[in-house]
């Protein structure tokens, strides 16, 4: 099992397919961007209809674009620009830990990965809130546990992992490109690490590895709420592209369109 595995077989439609109906987007602001997406019916509804759904959406990202890095900005009017006008102080999840080591970077990088209900896109999280969010998990520094290098590789392995999930998503969604085509968008997901899939754990059975961990992604197909189950599996030494991970992609069997999917995929696989 690879990247390849778990993505539909039909390579060449279904990739093409998905490359057209997800193309690459210019920052909000810019009026290519409007322009481009004023034909969708449903970004229209969006936006004539509702203000962007912030019931799903994690605090943090909120004020993710202030933490984006621009070119132009110097790292002084940047630390300026971070401050919370409302306490004068910066916000919580960008703070130092007490009895931190070392300076860890607050920068954070947009994704390719388009928000539900928005113009925007996911951001990742910065080298400060990932060492924050392991503090709170239980997780204790120690001096030969990990250093600044560390958590910069870390944060490109996280980022990149999730760049590679999403164009396996894609891949699954290029079934459905005739349905929506204004392409899909994340609206949630959340780690299940302790909750193997039954999938994973047949594969156990049999020999296999267990995942060493497990997401559940709920994409929105124009309207229409899709889950996918993601198990990581180990793929050995990390490489230049820092990836190291083999991800399995995969519609849940919440519905009868996600079994048919899967039954489709199946047969591609075992005729090809």
């Amino acid at each position: 099992m690879g990247l390849s595995a778990s993505s539909p077989a039909a390579a060449g439609q279904s990739l093409n397919a998905s490359e057209q109906h997800q193309p690459a987007s210019p920052p909000s602001e810019c009026p290519m961007h409007q322009e481009k997406r004023s034909g969708c019916p449903m970004h229209m509804k969006t936006r004539d209809h509702r203000t962007e759904n912030t019931d799903d959406v994690p605090a943090h990202q909120e004020r993710a674009y202030e933490f984006v890095a621009c070119p132009v900005k110097s790292g002084a009017s940047q630390m300026k620009d971070d401050i919370d006008p409302s306490n004068m102080m910066p916000p919580p999840n960008q703070q130092p830990s007490p009895g931190q080591p070392f300076p860890l970077s607050t920068v954070r990088e947009e994704s390719s990965i388009p928000r539900a209900h928005s113009d925007k896109k996911w951001v990742y999280p910065s080298e400060q809130m990932f060492w924050n969010a392991m503090l709170r998990k239980g997780w204790r520094w120690k001096d030969d546990d990990i250093t600044g290098e560390d958590m910069t590789n870390i944060i490109k392995i996280h980022n990149q992992n999730n760049e590679q999930a999403w164009k396996e998503i894609l891949k699954w969604e290029a079934l459905h490109a005739v349905e929506c085509p204004c392409g899909p968008s994340l609206m949630r997901f959340g780690g299940k690490a302790k909750e193997y899939s039954p999938r994973a754990r047949i594969r156990s059975w049999m020999g296999y590895e267990l995942p060493f961990d497990r997401h559940d992604w709920i994409v929105d197909r124009c309207g229409k709420e899709v889950r996918y189950v993601i198990d990581y599996y180990d793929g050995g030494a990390v490489d230049k592209n820092y990836q190291f991970t083999i991800l399995d992609v995969r519609p849940a069997f919440d519905s009868l369109s996600a079994v048919w999917d899967r039954m489709k995929v199946a047969w591609w696989r075992w005729t090809s």
